[in-house]
C-alpha cells in the first residue's frame, strides 16, 4: 500500500471518529440541556445503531477478517438511523434556521452521509481487506483499532486485574455482535411492521 493512501486512510478514521462519536455525542448533551425532544430522541436512536461501530472496532482489535466489512455496514445503518424517521424529519422541517441546535443537527446529518460514503469508496480501493484484513496490504485499516487496543487493555488490567488480549476482543466482539443482529431481526419483525417509519416521537416536547 502507497504512502499517499496510507495517509488517506488515517485522515478518514480521523474525521469519521469526529463526525460518528464527537459532534453526535456534544448534540445530545446539547439536547438534553436544552430539553429539545426531538433531538434527543434522534440522537437516542442514533446511539442504539451506533452500537455495531463500537462492536467492529472490537473486531478490529481481534484482527477479524469481515471486522472492516462490518465497520462499513455500521456507518451505513447510521447514516440511514439519522433520516428514516417520517416524524422527526416533519417535525425538523418547522423549524426556522435561527434555532441553532436544528440547524446544526440538520448540517450534521449531511455531513455525516458524506463522511459515510467517503469512508465506503476508501474502503472499496481496499476491497480486499473486506474478508482478509490481516494481510499486509491491510495493515494500516488496524492501526486505529491497534490504539484502542492498548487503552483498553491498560483499563482492563486496572480494572479487573486480568489481562485482555486480541482473542478476548474477537470472541467479545462476534459475541455482541450475534447479540445485536438477533436485536435487530427482532425489531425487524415485531416493532417494523407495527410502527412503520413512525419513531413515536411526542410533538408535546418540541422546544
Amino acid at each position: 500500500m502507497n504512502f499517499p493512501n496510507q495517509i488517506s486512510i488515517w485522515i478518514t478514521f480521523q474525521i469519521s471518529i469526529i463526525f460518528l462519536i464527537g459532534i453526535p455525542f456534544t448534540l445530545f448533551l446539547w439536547s438534553i440541556k436544552k430539553r429539545n425532544k426531538v433531538v434527543n430522541k434522534l440522537l437516542s436512536i442514533y446511539w442504539k445503531i451506533s452500537i455495531l461501530f463500537f462492536i467492529s472496532l472490537l473486531l478490529l482489535v481481534g484482527e477479524y477478517n469481515y471486522g472492516l466489512l462490518v465497520t462499513n455496514i455500521s456507518t451505513l445503518l447510521m447514516t440511514i438511523s439519522v433520516w428514516f424517521w417520517h416524524d422527526i424529519n416533519d417535525e425538523l422541517k418547522e423549524y426556522d434556521f435561527s434555532c441553532s441546535i436544528i440547524t446544526t443537527t440538520k448540517v450534521w446529518r449531511w455531513s455525516l452521509t458524506f463522511i459515510s460514503l467517503n469512508f465506503l469508496i476508501q474502503s472499496l480501493k481496499n476491497i480486499s481487506c473486506f474478508s482478509l484484513i490481516n494481510s499486509p496490504a491491510c495493515e494500516i485499516w488496524l492501526q486505529p483499532s491497534s490504539n484502542l487496543y492498548r487503552v483498553i487493555k491498560s483499563l482492563f488490567n486496572f480494572l479487573f486485574g486480568a489481562n485482555f488480549s486480541q482473542p478476548i476482543a474477537k470472541f467479545l466482539g462476534l459475541f455482541s455482535l450475534l447479540v445485536y443482529v438477533l436485536g435487530l431481526i427482532q425489531w425487524s419483525i415485531i416493532k417494523f411492521p407495527k410502527n412503520g417509519r413512525n419513531s413515536c416521537f411526542s410533538e408535546s416536547g418540541r422546544n
